[in-house]
């Protein structure tokens, strides 16, 4: 039998008995600690509730009334207005939204909710344009007496249970357990942060006497749940630091020059910034793990030529791992040209290869006559032995995982770890996803760089000029990019309007458009050596307009590529749409970029917008993380999603700032080793032990 109140069974809380149990049991609620952290999804303020017959024009007042019209319609002048009505007691208040026919969607007849706005008189009632709304739900529940203080939490719900009836059983486990709620922060930590015991916090969430008191009580809990994973990426870099030795990879004077004669160019200063930061890492004999993100076309791949030439030099091995065929192959070519004149013995390993062949590579690796190898995730398979691995560089690290990267660290002497990414990323997630690496960024471009002219293709009209423009730059040597979403149109697309399928486009553009150019087609089903020879003759200019999906988003570098078409642009993301458009304008000619959507979403004109207006990768991460959030963002991750349980990353991001200088110190200066901290330290490794690799013990 368990002797702790807070594993009882919900059954036992008062109000709820064996039916109310099976439906919270919907919820994921089981036990009292179950209910007790089933947190609000939000808070209704109902103390500034003005009765209609108080209302004031122009000043911003919120009313409460029960809907008992809808009213969805086009305007004379062509515009789409939504209008709901409301019943505020036994006088009529309207709220109107225009060209936002979404709107419609969200209301019923019969609920009860608030509109919050500056309202106006229009024809003998009082009208609110745009207002913010809060829905109370059915007319019946929520009543003002179930609020505390004039302040409502509301909770998800299942079928079966009344917001009232939620708020009644929390009432009750509140009063009855909160206290038992264990605190793992020490008190003098708590203080010196100023945040409120925990016991406290729950109760100011579900039971709030003020605004103030309820948000205390959220931001203890969002304090703690950020503050807790940064432990945790604290700890994995601690273990990094000082789990074993790396090999001494020395950047001489002799070598530094030998590797600069290689290259054509001379590196910018951003690029020169990255080597210095580096070079230190690789000589420093601890294990590199660092992340070296630039924005598209910074020249991020010379920085990791330059590395993985340190460790050569040293007698060592080095890997570039890629997340795809594609762009492994990309890298291949890159690399291999970039060491024409070096005497580096390097191979390329993909899945591609027969088993005779594999066997072939595998043994050279394994003998060390081999001292680079680019691959897929083939280079990281159990029968890939290395020699003497010095070097491990990561691209498109966001494909992979923080597991996969680990899998380099497990022998007596860890590698050294680069991580790349062209793809800027929002501070709030280098702080995160990217948290246990040090960081290096490379923030200016090559000389000569042009900034691509980019343009939203919106109706019939606009796209046949657009194509105009296109058949009058192929007629000058120039090449192009069109990019679909799909490579077919499936059912799900369908529902949504018509999609854009790199086959259908294909078809379309080589009989008709385009039908005096030769087109090309390139998506992830094609056989990997048709693929190869597709992308080969377009490099070579003897295919002038390449159909694609994003296979072509990173690492495909064609100069003379001048034109990108992203077709449907509207289902792309924001960081996706710049990645793809930094494909072209890599030479000397200026680059164009058409956005053809008929979106009319708000979102989707946001991100639209917001690239025609920017082409600065950090400042469109910041913008995409903004529209999107962090769950979609997160969500196109493959692996280890962040398991955060209540955080924001957008909204709370000074929070997280503030939890990871504070979680750092803490592990830094030893302090998080003291017995005070053990509760603290063991919930933190039974929430990211797994995740994030880390030890078991100390």
């Amino acid at each position: 039998m368990n002797d702790d109140p807070l594993k009882t069974s919900v059954q036992f809380v008062r109000g709820v008995g064996p039916e109310r149990m099976r439906l919270l049991s919907n919820l994921g609620i089981v036990t009292v600690e179950d209910l007790l952290w089933y947190l609000p999804r939000d808070l209704l303020d109902l103390t500034n509730v003005c009765p209609a017959v108080q209302l004031r024009a122009g000043e911003l007042q919120t009313v409460r009334g029960t809907v008992v019209d809808i009213d969805g319609r086009t305007t004379s002048s062509g515009r789409n207005l939504v209008a709901v009505l409301l019943d505020s007691d036994g006088l009529y208040v309207r709220g109107v939204w225009f060209n936002q026919p979404w709107m419609i969607h969200k209301f019923r007849g019969g609920e009860s909710i608030l509109l919050s706005g500056k309202p106006k008189r229009t024809a003998g009632r009082w009208e609110f344009a745009s207002p913010r709304v809060q829905w109370i739900g059915e007319a019946e529940t929520g009543e003002p007496g179930d609020a505390h203080g004039g302040l409502l939490p509301r909770y998800g719900l299942t079928e079966g249970l009344s917001m009232g009836q939620m708020g009644r059983i929390v009432r009750e486990a509140v009063e009855a357990y909160a206290e038992l709620i264990p605190d793992p922060m020490p008190a003098p930590l708590r203080e010196r942060l100023e945040l409120p015991v925990l016991s406290q916090a729950i109760r100011g969430l579900h039971l709030p006497k003020s605004l103030d008191e309820y948000e205390a009580g959220r931001r203890r809990l969002i304090f703690d749940d950020l503050f807790e994973f940064q432990l945790g990426l604290a700890l994995r870099r601690r273990s990094w630091k000082t789990r074993g030795s790396a090999p001494v990879l020395p950047t001489t004077a002799k070598i530094d020059a030998r590797i600069r004669r290689l290259f054509p160019f001379a590196f910018t200063e951003g690029q020169n910034g990255a080597v210095r930061e580096i070079s230190e890492d690789l000589a420093s004999g601890h294990a590199m793990h660092r992340l070296l993100q630039a924005d598209v076309g910074a020249g991020k791949t010379a920085v990791a030529v330059y590395a993985i030439l340190v460790s050569v030099a040293a007698g060592h091995q080095a890997v570039f791992m890629a997340p795809t065929e594609v762009l492994a192959n990309q890298h291949w070519a890159t690399i291999d040209a970039a060491l024409a004149h070096s005497r580096v013995r390097r191979l390329l390993l993909t899945g591609g290869l027969s088993p005779r062949e594999r066997r072939q590579v595998l043994a050279e690796i394994a003998e060390g006559n081999v001292q680079l190898v680019v691959g897929t995730q083939a280079v990281i398979q159990k029968d890939v032995a290395f020699n003497k691995l010095g070097l491990v560089v990561i691209d498109e690290q966001h494909k992979f995982g923080v597991m996969q990267r680990a899998i380099f660290s497990k022998g007596e002497l860890s590698p050294h770890v680069l991580v790349m990414t062209a793809t800027p990323i929002p501070r709030s997630l280098c702080l995160t996803q990217f948290g246990d690496l040090d960081l290096t960024t490379i923030s200016d471009m090559p000389p000569g760089r042009q900034r691509v002219i980019t343009s939203r293709v919106t109706n019939s009209e606009t796209r046949r000029r657009a194509w105009d423009f296109v058949k009058e730059h192929l007629q000058k040597g120039r090449q192009a990019f069109v990019v679909c979403p799909r490579i077919e149109a499936t059912a799900e697309d369908l529902s949504q309007g018509p999609a854009a399928s790199a086959e259908e486009v294909f078809k379309l553009l080589s009989a008709g458009e385009l039908r005096d150019f030769k087109v090309g087609l390139i998506h992830g089903q094609i056989d990997a050596s048709l693929k190869g020879a597709v992308m080969d003759a377009f490099r070579q200019g003897r295919i002038n307009v390449l159909v694609s999906t994003t296979v072509i988003e990173v690492g495909v570098d064609v100069p003379n590529a001048t034109i990108m078409i992203i077709d449907d642009a509207h289902r792309f993301g924001l960081s996706q749409l710049h990645q793809l458009r930094g494909r072209i304008s890599r030479g000397k000619f200026q680059g164009y970029c058409f956005l053809f959507s008929e979106s009319n979403s708000p979102e989707a004109l946001r991100r639209l917008t917001a690239l025609e207006a920017m082409s600065d990768g950090f400042q469109i991460a910041e913008a995409d993380f903004e529209i999107r959030g962090p769950g979609d963002v997160l969500g196109t991750r493959q692996h280890g999603d962040l398991p955060l349980k209540v955080a924001d990353l957008v909204r709370d991001a000074s929070i997280l700032r503030e939890a990871r200088t504070c979680a750092f110190d803490l592990v830094r200066t030893g302090e998080f080793d003291q017995p005070e901290f053990a509760m603290l330290k063991i919930k933190v490794l039974e929430r990211f032990g797994t995740a994030l690799d880390l030890p078991k013990t100390g």
